[in-house]
């Protein structure tokens, strides 16, 4: 099975620390990141932002073909997700990510739809990354 990558590189901390993220595939090189983009209106991008294309693109990719395995071969999805980040004490959780998908299928009923729809939600491996493991490795420089 595929293994992907990505990485971030921040310089300075805290507020005035300035980030870096880029994707094994090039698809983000180098793109900026930090507080200002997370918390002010400022150019660049963010985890949340990275998490919600993330769980609409694979939301949106497992519904497609779950739809297919059900005989279906027409049609378009879009789907947007907003991905909520909420003060918790002294930091901050992510509390839930909403999607938001517009659909056309042609010759689905609507209950056959709403079960397909609601197994890809659950199915899709982002939907279950929270569960996932989460390793470590690491390297401190002096």
């Amino acid at each position: 099975m595929p293994v992907h990558s990505g990485s971030a590189r921040y310089e300075g901390l805290g507020k005035d620390g300035k980030g870096w993220v880029s994707t094994q595939s090039g698809a983000l090189a180098d793109q900026s990141y930090g507080f200002a983009t997370r918390f002010e209106d400022t150019s660049g991008t963010n985890p949340e932002e990275l998490i919600a294309v993330a769980h609409a693109s694979c939301f949106t990719m497992a519904l497609s073909f779950a739809l297919a395995r059900a005989g279906h071969t027409k049609g378009t999805l879009e789907t947007h997700a907003k991905v909520s980040l909420e003060k918790d004490g002294d930091g901050f959780t992510i509390t839930k990510s909403e999607l938001d998908l517009r659909a056309s299928v042609s010759g689905i009923a609507a209950d056959d739809f709403d079960r397909i729809a609601a197994e890809a939600k659950a199915n899709c491996p982002v939907s279950k990354v929270l569960n996932a493991e989460i390793t470590l490795k690491h390297s401190l420089a002096e």
